[in-house]
């Protein structure tokens, strides 16, 4: 109720309570019948002992008892297969429910509603810096970028068709040193480890993410007839957090390991087919994009705290770059399907005069993990040897950043009048010390 589900969401949630009874009935009978076949083979097993020496009555009962035991067993079998039935029925339901919300979530139908928490930056310091006087419009991103001849939108859509894009010469120089710079921060200062990692995955990869099966229509999918993964449908990531997260998946961590904190700069690919107006155009919303992704991997205990950590750690790159952002809980209606909790950071961009995305850190609680079967061992409290029982862990990630939607911020952010583009400080050792771009002399 709480996330405004839709009909088809209660109906399920629904089912699944009345299917869990009638699970819990099957089991019982399952129970009683294998009780039954026990008690009939005790029997039949006693007398066997003695079959030479059987009298009329003792050989009546031993075929009674071989029928009881294989009426009990018949019914047991067939009472398992009931479960199987119900427990694959159960699971179907359950992948399209999403996670239980924590209670800082505000209620909300849409973005809209959406809780600022703070903002950092002055929106006005780098336009003053850079001379931009009351007549300066500033410019969009793409605009920006083409008039730097850094903009090769045409060829792209002429190889692989619309919302794909082609970067060159400084811009491209630009977005390769925020992904870098984004990289060594989080390994140096923030204490991620740097991971490499498949850009495609299976079915069952995505399903331990949960981005399947709800999303599937948001996917990339590779054609069974070029690649499967391990004999499953193969996909390619629509974001790092799928293959990293999954690292783990089916295994037993030791609480001692944690927290584990993993960076990743991969290649992003989504088929999302909603967007509007000029979203359509430019870096915003394209079908391939660069992210760096922050994961961690934690215990419930610490889960809250770690969630604050990865995503002032995100924030910190937009300090680094004294890009104004602003930081919102997102509300009910508008939270992603496996977060408990998220913090959306919000860039400012002058050119299209407004905030926009950047981050998302979200906090999985242990829906991942469940999924994925993947747990932790914790440490005795007494601090004996004793082994525990393993418990689920808990997920969390985020984007530390989006490098497409930071090139966009950087461009509108520190445009010139005059044209060109002031490299920010902290990238110029990854732009060979540039710092300004110009556009090339004709």
């Amino acid at each position: 109720q709480a996330r405004s589900a839709s009909s088809d969401t209660s109906e399920a949630a629904e089912q699944i309570a009345n299917l869990s009874e009638d699970r819990v009935k099957l089991i019982q009978e399952r129970d009683g019948f294998l009780n039954q076949r026990k008690e009939a083979s005790a029997v039949v097993g006693k007398l066997m002992r003695n079959k030479d020496n059987l009298d009329s009555s003792q050989q009546e009962e031993l075929e009674e008892a071989k029928s009881a035991s294989t009426a009990a067993s018949e019914k047991a079998t067939n009472a398992e297969a009931a479960l199987e039935e119900i427990q694959t029925t159960m699971d179907r339901l359950l992948a399209g429910i999403p996670n239980l919300l924590d209670d800082q979530v505000p209620f909300g139908r849409d973005e809209s509603e959406n809780e600022e928490v703070s903002r950092w930056g002055d929106k006005d310091a780098l336009p003053a810096r850079l001379e931009w006087d009351d007549s300066f419009q500033p410019l969009w991103h793409d605009d920006v970028a083409s008039n730097l001849n850094g903009y090769q939108v045409e060829a792209a859509v002429k190889m692989s068709g619309a919302r794909f894009v082609a970067l060159s010469g400084s811009i491209a120089q630009l977005e390769r040193a925020i992904a870098m710079f984004c990289i060594d921060l989080h390994t140096t200062q923030h204490g991620y480890t740097e991971v490499s990692v498949p850009f495609v995955v299976g079915r069952s990869a995505l399903e331990g993410t949960s981005q399947l099966p709800k999303f599937q229509e948001d996917l990339f999918a590779i054609t069974p007839e070029s690649h499967t993964c391990n004999g499953e449908d193969a996909f390619l990531i629509p974001t790092a957090e799928v293959p990293v997260t999954n690292m783990h998946r089916g295994q037993v961590l030791e609480e001692s390991d944690l927290p584990l904190s993993y960076v990743a700069w991969t290649p992003c690919f989504r088929a999302e087919a909603g967007s509007y107006g000029r979203d359509t155009k430019g870096l915003i919303r394209t079908h391939q994009f660069q992210k760096v992704e922050l994961v961690k991997i934690t215990t419930a205990d610490t889960s809250d705290a770690e969630h604050e950590t990865l995503t002032a750690h995100a924030e910190a790159v937009l300090r680094s770059l004294e890009l104004p952002y602003r930081k919102v809980r997102l509300c009910s209606g508008d939270i992603g399907f496996s977060a408990r909790h998220c913090y959306d950071l919000e860039v400012w961009l002058p050119g299209a005069g407004e905030f926009r995305e950047i981050s998302s850190c979200s906090n999985t609680g242990d829906f991942q993990a469940r999924r994925m079967s993947l747990r932790y061992r914790p440490k005795p409290a007494d601090g004996s040897n004793k082994k525990l029982k393993p418990v689920l862990c808990h997920t969390i990630n985020g984007s530390g950043l989006a490098v497409g939607r930071t090139l966009v911020a950087v461009l509108e952010n520190y445009q010139t009048p005059d044209g060109s583009v002031v490299v920010p400080e902290v990238l110029r050792p990854y732009m060979g010390g540039k710092e300004i771009l110009k556009a090339p002399q004709k």
